[in-house]
């Protein structure tokens, strides 16, 4: 009897984001998140960047399912794009499924059929069958998955933290994942986000304390709290805040407003609407009757935050009696996007408070003595380390070491891999395409497009433009070449460049025989002896277009 079943990392190791995991036995496969990321320098005009799902196309007869660990983008995010492709049932939790449908509001032609799941409800999809674990993590919904297969348990943690004192009063259910690890589980994928953290990661309720403090000394001041929308937790702690100092709450921004109306209908989030009042508003009301709570913590060039900081924000104008709190820490790479806009919010004259200066913030990953505590909880057999960089994996090998864990039985991840599981092993069985694929307005490419090779060569070194016009029958060129460069040369050196430019293509079209030559022929020489001569005057090598004309 074949018990060996395949696992297929198709993100979210090595990489912050866009999460994804396939699980396969003979002719079936179930997958786990769907998520994103956010573009970084090297991908200009590049929307988001979603999971390369070639194998799963290969093998789509085989697919069963999607399970959603919870609602945050990085796990979500790629959703509708799969589903464009692929037309299975998605399971998850109350508010990740409405987020998800909100999502695809934006995509009405692909079809989403979501299936709601509570912790400790069992499914059976084929060879698999999945128990639902309550854990806490950042969001509300978030779930960790133990799956039996024919080669044994397998836990996915999903993203988690151990709060003691969460906001709903729910903690995560160590009793159940102690009865599971007593029950024997033969392979522990673990989330490695905080893994290099020492200690425990504070409670949400320590951020809620904070922001009390803060709003009780500031008791004059419009208050503007920017944190992560889908953090229902921080957005009722403030509510609850706005509604013990007697403010008047406006949210602002696109996601902050849809999270909050979808999270209110289904109940995760309490409040009296008669609270709530439009943006539009706020000029009415005392400085000291208002909070406001908006999107723009990362410092994203069109959040709210962002444009108020700028000036550009027509809803609302700063002013310097105003306090803003940033509830929310960088991430990774947006560091110098959150203190450009911080900059900005301190010359506006208004009082900044973010995580360096006050503790407004926690995050939702677990850190190393939970990630012992998971460890000791469940019990694996084997282990892979999944959800982080490779930094972020290679630590926590070593931190299921020091647990006793034998090397041999950890494998670290990569993009592609897949593990053979059975009963009594665990090994790499090979590589399939995996990736990136990028998400452009309607358009979907990938790392080696000419796209995004231009638009780097665009970005890097300018283009140029020449116009030529040239007499077929008598063989010469007609009047002076036209050129227009953007991003070669400063304005000074303009004039001089352009002059020498239109020699230099000149003197190289006399050295050809023009009458009768072909106009790609010609091109193809224009374009060599200008590059040649761009690079020796500017150490650059812009794109270059040319047209011929013929008379």
């Amino acid at each position: 009897m074949n018990n060996k079943v395949k696992l297929t990392f198709l993100g979210g190791v090595g990489e912050i984001g866009k999460n994804m995991t396939a699980i396969e036995y003979e002719n079936e496969i179930i997958v786990i998140d769907a998520g994103l990321t956010f573009p970084d320098d090297e991908l200009p005009g590049v929307d988001i960047v979603i999971p390369d799902i070639s194998y799963l196309l290969a093998n789509k007869d085989k697919v069963k399912a999607i399970l959603l660990t919870h609602g945050h983008e990085d796990h979500i995010g790629g959703l509708p794009f799969v589903l464009a492709q692929l037309n299975v049932p998605v399971y998850g939790s109350r508010l990740t499924l409405a987020l998800v449908e909100n999502k695809m509001k934006e995509h009405p032609n692909v079809k989403f059929k979501g299936i709601s799941v509570k912790p400790r409800n069992i499914l059976k999809l084929g060879s698999f069958t999945v128990e639902f674990i309550k854990v806490n993590h950042s969001i509300a919904g978030a779930l960790a998955f133990c799956i039996t297969t024919p080669a044994g348990n397998i836990v996915h943690t999903g993203d988690f933290k151990v709060d003691y004192e969460p906001i709903d009063g729910e903690m995560i259910d160590l009793p159940r994942l102690g009865e599971i690890g007593k029950r024997g589980v033969n392979l522990l994928l673990c989330e490695s986000t905080n893994v290099c953290r020492k200690g425990f990661t504070m409670s949400e309720k320590s951020v809620g304390r904070e922001l009390d403090e803060l709003i009780k000394t500031h008791a004059n001041n419009r208050i503007i709290i920017a944190t992560f929308a889908s953090n229902i937790y921080r957005l009722q702690q403030i509510l609850n805040l706005a509604e013990k100092y007697k403010r008047k709450v406006a949210f602002t921004g696109r996601s902050m407003i849809n999270v909050s109306e979808v999270a209110y209908k289904l109940g995760e989030l309490k409040y009296d609407r008669n609270n709530i009042i439009d943006i539009s508003q706020v000029d009415k009301c005392d400085d000291k009757e208002v909070l406001i709570m908006t999107t723009g913590s990362q410092g994203e060039p069109m959040s709210a935050l962002t444009r108020m900081a700028s000036g550009e924000f027509k809803q609302l104008k700063l002013r310097s009696n105003d306090l803003i709190i940033l509830s929310a820490s960088p991430i990774p790479g947006n560091e110098k996007n959150v203190y450009k806009v911080i900059n900005a919010l301190y010359k506006l004259g208004a009082d900044v408070i973010y995580d360096e200066l006050a503790d407004v913030h926690v995050s939702g990953h677990a850190c190393q003595e939970e990630l012992k505590l998971m460890h000791s909880l469940v019990k694996p057999k084997f282990f892979i380390p999944v959800h982080g960089e490779y930094r972020h994996l290679k630590v926590h090998k070593e931190l299921a070491m020091t647990l006793g864990k034998e090397e041999r039985n950890i494998i670290i991840p990569s993009l592609g891999m897949q593990v053979e599981l059975s009963p009594n092993s665990i090994k790499q069985a090979g590589f399939v395409t995996a990736g990136q694929r990028l998400v452009d307005g309607i358009g979907i490419g990938d790392m080696d497009s000419n796209v995004l090779r231009e638009r780097k060569q665009l970005a890097e070194d300018g283009f140029c433009v020449v116009c030529v016009n040239i007499n077929n029958v008598a063989g010469n060129v007609t009047g002076e070449p036209f050129i227009i460069t953007r991003g070669v040369v400063y304005a000074d050196e303009q004039e001089a460049f352009v002059q020498d430019a239109k020699a230099t293509i000149i003197a190289s079209l006399k050295e050809q025989e023009l009458r009768d030559a072909e106009p790609a022929v010609i091109k193809q020489s224009i374009r060599r002896n200008l590059s040649n001569f761009i690079f020796k005057r500017t150490k650059r090598r812009p794109m270059i277009l040319t047209i011929v004309t013929l008379d």
